[in-house]
């Protein structure tokens, strides 16, 4: 009983360490810059408390949970020697992780919200607007995932599929709707939040781990910079054929 105990405790104090720069800041420039009190002192403690205790059990589940889950199924995958199957899971992990990202339907539905007041689309059009949004930017980081596996079991140099997928965003930002180019862009943050990351990362160094002759810190890593590359891509798309049909 006392060894969970002690694990808990040292994971409660390692994420108050990673805390603590944030209330720090929040505090001197409160009291010393502003010159003004905290307001509901209260309520900012029990949140902060909540931030703590969600924040430690956040981590230990990723590591409890997801990370095994992604580095056994590639790993099993890649045992079995399935690359069709290999492919379609990797595209259906990125597509349902990212579908289900909260930050990504936040923006959403925000991005929609601000379209629709600006003009740009009738407000009838919110909900759809928003969901092709995530749709897009779902399809995007399937594509993207399938194209970073197929990056490790071929050994290829990931610095030159980034520098020319940013080549490609370029172009495609010079023709997209000045409207849609902010969304896009930051699309491509949102993505990488707190479903996505963990499970892709863990699928990228169980696949590179079992396959003979890939490095996991080598190989292993890079999927997450295709996840985030390639929503600006599709996004900008969507805007300019959304505006094309609507």
């Amino acid at each position: 009983m006392l060894e969970p105990l002690q694990k808990l405790l040292l994971a409660l104090l390692s994420s108050g360490r990673d805390l603590a720069p944030i209330v720090l800041v929040v505090v001197i420039f409160q009291l010393l810059v502003l010159q003004q009190p905290l307001p509901d002192l209260l309520g900012m403690v029990t949140g902060l408390v909540l931030v703590l205790l969600g924040l430690t059990f956040f981590i230990n589940g990723l590591e409890m949970g997801l990370f095994p889950i992604g580095e056994n199924m590639a790993s099993d995958f890649a045992v079995k020697g399935s690359l069709f199957w290999l492919i379609a899971f990797a595209f259906c992990l990125g597509f349902g992780t990212t579908i289900a990202e909260p930050a990504l339907i936040a923006v959403a539905a925000e991005a929609a919200m601000v379209a629709a007041n600006g003009g740009v689309i009738r407000v009838e059009q919110i909900d759809q607007y928003a969901l092709g949004l995530r749709l897009s930017v779902a399809l995007s980081v399937g594509a993207a995932i399938v194209l970073g596996v197929v990056r490790i079991i071929k050994g290829w140099p990931i610095q030159y599929l980034i520098m020319g997928g940013y080549g490609l965003v370029v172009l495609v930002t010079v023709v997209a709707p000045p409207e849609i180019i902010g969304i896009a862009y930051d699309s491509g943050g949102v993505t990488t939040s707190t479903i996505t990351v963990p499970l892709v990362t863990a699928l990228g160094v169980g696949l590179a781990s079992a396959i003979r002759g890939r490095n996991p810190m080598i190989d292993g890593f890079g999927l997450i910079a295709f996840a985030s590359l390639t929503p600006m891509i599709f996004v900008m798309l969507f805007g300019m054929a959304y505006g094309a049909l609507f």
